[in-house]
């Protein structure tokens, strides 16, 4: 495989349908339209099954950049990885994380003698509504995960440090459409199947990595919390029906001048796992916040199942009027922010399966 070179850029947005920065940077020359491998976006939604601020961010960026690929939208979305996350509670800001690759004409074999950032795609097939949250999601991911590390150019699963999956839900209309069919669903919620898929989506990158040994059952689901993968990010949304894989890590072929790292926080307030993501890419707390070496935080955020972080008893299961994901998000969001200097970070709610319960995984990605 030739050695490749990887760009990352962070571009803050004024609603979910605003592609001008990223268009401003395309017509100055800064990114190349082609080389764009994959597009992650916080948008300003609920994050739930209604959160159409997902589906309007991904179709804008699809229309903007049909002309500049000489594609049309629906063929902008098959050649790039679109991932948008919905909500952007307390002090989290809308923003993208473009994600470019290119390949070296001149170093056939790698140029550096350590790893540096690199990425890879791949997708699903799309699955029948009767299969989300299900042993086939699971085990197709598995396949994607590879396939998409073998796009990054690396082989040692511990060179991968984030692992991003929009994958889909289920909405009434899908349910009913297994069950004319003859099919049960996995739940006959729409909100539920969120969670289902999100862990299914995880298992399987807890598989692929070897994270877990053996295969795992359907079963296992949202029921054995102790199965976990510490770099899986799984995102749910209503705007596709397959899983979209992307995969973060540090290899040898890459001429990036980037590199990522990772830690496991423990819970919401877990501060320690936070520094410890900064330091695996070099950067202490004031780094952070006073150079331009760090690009962005990406996390992930989940109310603790048992209703208590450490010791103390919270309230985002029973809240009526706010949904626990987002609860999460404002509280990790905020710590993150808190730390890095910037509410331009990427957290994403609902961790099922990623990392242990009531916390997950949190990468950092800046120049090395």
């Amino acid at each position: 495989m030739r050695a490749m070179s990887v760009d990352v850029v962070r571009i803050p947005t004024k609603g979910p349908g605003d592609v001008s920065g990223l268009i401003r940077l395309i017509e100055t020359g800064k990114i190349i339209p082609s080389s764009i491998l994959a597009v992650l976006g916080k948008t300003e939604g609920n994050g739930g099954v209604n959160d159409f601020t997902r589906e309007y961010a991904m179709a804008a960026l699809c229309n903007a950049l049909s002309p500049h690929l000489g594609l049309t939208p629906r063929a902008v979305e098959d050649k790039i990885a679109f991932v948008m996350s919905g909500g952007t509670e307390g002090v989290l800001s809308p923003h993208l994380t473009v994600f470019a690759r290119s390949f070296a004409t001149d170093a056939p074999n790698g140029g550096r003698s350590e790893k540096r950032l690199s990425i890879g795609i791949a997708h699903t097939r799309d699955f029948l509504p009767e299969e989300i949250g299900r042993k086939l999601q699971i085990e197709e991911t598995v396949k994607a995960v590879h396939l998409a590390m073998r796009d990054a150019g690396i082989d040692d699963p511990h060179d991968v440090h984030f692992v991003q999956i929009k994958c889909p839900l289920l909405t009434s209309e899908r349910i009913e459409g297994a069950l004319h069919r003859g099919y049960k669903t996995v739940t006959t919620g729409a909100y539920a199947s969120m969670g289902y898929s999100r862990g299914a989506s995880a298992l399987g990158v807890a598989q692929a990595l070897g994270e877990i040994s053996g295969e795992i059952d359907e079963s296992q689901v949202l029921e054995e919390w102790e199965l976990y993968s510490s770099v899986a990010s799984s995102s749910a949304g209503i705007e596709l029906m397959h899983n979209v894989v992307i995969v973060m890590g540090n290899s040898p072929l890459s001429l990036s001048p980037f590199v990522i790292g990772h830690a496991v926080m423990r819970d919401s307030i877990d501060f320690s796992a936070v520094v410890a993501a900064l330091k695996s890419v070099g950067l202490g707390v004031a780094d952070a916040q006073s150079s331009d070496r760090l690009v962005n935080v990406f996390a992930k955020a989940e109310a603790s199942p048992d209703g208590c972080v450490r010791g103390f008893r919270h309230i985002m299961l029973d809240d009526s009027d706010v949904g626990s994901t987002r609860h999460a998000r404002a509280a990790v969001g905020g710590l993150i922010a808190g730390l890095s200097g910037t509410g331009a970070v990427y957290v994403s709610g609902g961790a099922e399966h990623q990392g242990p319960p009531g916390g997950g995984p949190v990468a950092v990605i800046a120049r090395a």
